[in-house]
């Protein structure tokens, strides 16, 4: 099953979007707060290749890890994700 993780911060309307997307799901969704947390910004950074949130680190089974950017990105992803019967 693939973890995630969404790169954020409360006051960015983009993440706000996807935050609310993922109230109405039973996804589990790690959040690091990028403004508040230095280690996820450098984090972000470093596996990412930029600071620019919303971003959604997606680890798949294999542990191959993927950085998703941009909310509706996030968002359709996520919603594909929620809809596949689960093994």
């Amino acid at each position: 099953m693939e973890q995630y993780t969404l790169y954020q911060y409360d006051s960015c309307p983009y993440c706000r979007w996807v935050r609310q997307f993922l109230d109405g799901t039973e996804l589990e969704v790690r959040m690091r707060d990028i403004l508040l947390d230095r280690e996820a910004y450098d984090d972000l950074i470093r596996g990412g290749g930029k600071g620019t949130v919303p971003c959604l680190r997606i680890e798949k089974d294999t542990g191959d890890v993927e950085w998703l950017y941009e909310s509706a990105d996030i968002v359709e992803y996520l919603d594909v994700q929620r809809r596949q019967p689960i093994p």
